[in-house]
């Protein structure tokens, strides 16, 4: 199975060079270069980066609805490779006029100019929770809004937990209480905890100790911090002492394969989870709470997001930025949530989605203090570089894989 930490970032972690022009057509027909907006009702063309048949349903049913409102039409078409699509459109001055845009992309295409800044002007803005706006602005600027969100939670194997002699009393909230547990739920056939190998989940641990690689706008690299070394000093801990391992020393590709298996008692995944464990691991009984808190009893969780961007080059602005607002519009985020197994970005939209989702709570509630992706232009190679490193955990020195990211980081951010 693929794993599902990539459902955000389609295609390969190398950084696709935005002036390509020769890499082939981008998929678009050509007949609009022209940067002014049209008159009359608009045909626009919208690029999704779709998980599957699901949500190329439901956002293709939203936007036949939305044209038939509006007299306008939206043509959506599935991506293969949305990065490489995208970076071709860019660069032939031929972009669909909207398309998904992933948070660990963003500032690559805003520097670059791709994108329009739509999003200081967007009515309700506001309504969108602060974590999701912080990872689509740029030079102080919000350019889209974010369509929707996931946040990491902590699975754990209820079966597995009451066999351990340990009740909801005994769900960890703090780092000492995580690693007890584990080590009370490893057995011979069973790990106590399964953990991604890269920032993609490692990092929770980073911000609960209060750190993360830049400052809040990515103006400086805080990669070599105290609080950082605390974080992959506990990791590393886990990893040592057998309790915690891998997805791949658990012949498993994601976590949450090896959860299902059930060759791990818990696992720290995003919401996602949800669909695999129903579709594949039915009888397995497991409920989701809260990351613990970091050392000073902060909270902390990842976010993984996409807005809507629309193309700077983009003929049909008008029209785009009304399909944008009928596509973030709180009924439509239901219903996106109903359908994909996502969480909607709009605060007002948060009592409505526990309603009907009860057992997502821990994800919800995790809004509040989730950081996003890193927001760098043309920082992908360094941080698939810091992955490579925490890979190398146990046997690795986390100091010296904070110091390489610091150096890597920093080169990229001094540009």
């Amino acid at each position: 199975m693929r794993n599902p930490r990539t459902r955000w970032v389609v295609g390969g972690i190398a950084l696709l060079s935005l002036s390509l022009s020769a890499c082939g057509g981008s998929g678009f027909d050509d007949s609009g270069t022209d940067s002014q907006q049209s008159s009359g009702p608009a045909s626009i063309k919208v690029l999704i980066a779709s998980s599957g048949d699901a949500e190329t349903k439901a956002v293709t049913d939203a936007s036949n609805a939305w044209a038939t409102k509006s007299g306008n039409k939206a043509t959506v078409t599935q991506a293969q490779d949305i990065n490489q699509q995208l970076g071709q459109g860019f660069a032939s001055n031929n972009p669909p006029d909207v398309f998904y845009v992933d948070a660990a992309r963003f500032a690559t295409y805003a520097s670059a100019g791709s994108l329009e800044p739509y999003g200081d002007s967007f009515a309700g803005k506001d309504d969108f929770y602060p974590a999701l706006r912080q990872a689509f602005t740029y030079d102080g600027k919000l350019y889209c809004v974010p369509k929707d969100f996931s946040t990491l939670g902590l699975q754990i194997n209820t079966t597995a937990w009451a066999k351990a002699g340990l009740t909801a009393a005994d769900y960890p909230t703090t780092w000492p209480q995580l690693a007890s547990v584990a080590k009370k739920l490893t057995t011979g056939k069973q790990v106590g905890l399964a953990l991604g190998d890269t920032r993609d989940r490692i990092g929770a641990f980073m911000v609960q100790a209060g750190g993360w690689v830049t400052n809040k706008d990515a103006t400086k690299v805080t990669a070599d911090s105290p609080e950082n070394l605390k974080a992959l000093n506990f990791v590393k801990s886990l990893l040592a002492d057998g309790s915690t391992k891998y997805p791949k020393q658990l012949d498993s590709g994601w976590s949450g394969e090896a959860f299902g298996k059930q060759k791990a008692a818990m696992a720290i995944e995003g919401n996602w989870i949800a669909g695999a464990m129903k579709s594949d691991y039915p009888n397995v009984k497991y409920t989701t709470v809260p990351l613990p808190a970091g050392p000073t009893g902060k909270k902390g969780t990842l976010a993984f997001t996409q807005c809507w961007g629309i193309a700077a080059k983009s003929k049909h602005r008008a029209a785009a930025l009304d399909f944008v607002k009928a596509m973030t519009a709180k009924d439509n985020q239901l219903t996106f949530a109903k359908a994909i197994g996502v969480m909607p970005s709009r605060q007002s939209a948060q009592a409505e989605y526990v309603a009907q989702f009860p057992q997502d709570k821990a994800f919800i509630d995790g809004a509040a203090y989730a950081q996003a992706p890193v927001n760098v232009a043309k920082i992908d190679q360094v941080l698939a570089d810091f992955d490579t490193g925490l890979q190398s955990l146990p046997g690795g020195d986390p100091k010296q894989i904070l110091a390489r990211l610091q150096k890597n980081a920093q080169a990229v951010v001094g540009q």
